[in-house]
């Protein structure tokens, strides 16, 4: 009687007919991978680049993402319906000892009242130094000044920078909970093509960068946070 495979290899191995897949299956499988990978990288500045505004009571403005952004930030106040704008930022890294502001935030705000805001509208909430989640600790801070205000904010838009908007926004959200609605706008980086954003250096390195911080957000940071 001749020796079977399973008999060869001691019962470890066994014969088992199974369906695969055909040239034809695997050219429409890979034509259609190949279109969500150009699809996703057509639309992920866009996604990340978040505009969606509510009606809010105040816009809040991430004052490191610097003066275009302030400024753009402000036309958005004038435009809006808001009674107040919240600047968010942490300690200067440079220039603290030649000017009297130790804080983005509250460069922004001197900012905006340069800009046309009046000053008893504009709240500066500077967040010290943290080695991680800098956005969660700047929220959380917002979140401490809201809750004690006599303001009675109760919505806000995020006024952010570019890509960085989105992760902004899911953190914000999380951090203040169901007790505040927010918004968020991003003001466009004129400086890449946000089409052709593979063919800069600037446009490639903040999209890659920022993608891997929302992915991680979402994924890590979202699950694991604890206010």
């Amino acid at each position: 009687m001749p020796v079977t495979y399973q008999e060869m290899f001691w019962g470890l191995l066994e014969y088992k007919p199974q369906w695969s897949l055909t040239w034809k299956a695997w050219l429409i499988l890979i034509g259609f991978l190949s279109a969500l990978i150009v699809l996703v990288i057509n639309k992920i500045p866009e996604f990340l680049a978040i505009v969606s505004p509510i009606e809010a009571d105040a816009l809040l403005i991430e004052g490191w993402a610097g003066d275009p952004v302030i400024e753009g930030g402000v036309q958005e106040f004038f435009q809006g319906n808001y009674k107040f704008i919240i600047t968010t930022g942490f300690p200067l890294y440079r220039g603290s000892f030649l000017l009297p502001y130790k804080s983005y935030a509250e460069l922004a705000k001197v900012t905006a009242i340069k800009l046309g805001v009046e000053p008893d509208k504009v709240e500066a909430i500077p967040t010290s130094v943290v080695d991680r989640d800098r956005t969660a600790a700047a929220a959380l801070a917002v979140k401490d000044w809201l809750l004690k205000s006599d303001a009675k904010i109760k919505s806000l838009n995020i006024y952010s920078f570019d890509v960085h908007t989105r992760r902004s926004y899911l953190i914000y959200k999380k951090v203040l909970g169901d007790d505040f609605l927010v918004g968020a706008i991003a003001y466009l980086n004129k400086d890449y093509d946000h089409q052709r954003w593979w063919a800069s250096s600037m446009g490639f390195r903040y999209i890659i960068e920022e993608s891997l911080a929302y992915i991680y957000a979402r994924l890590i940071w979202y699950f694991t946070f604890r206010d």
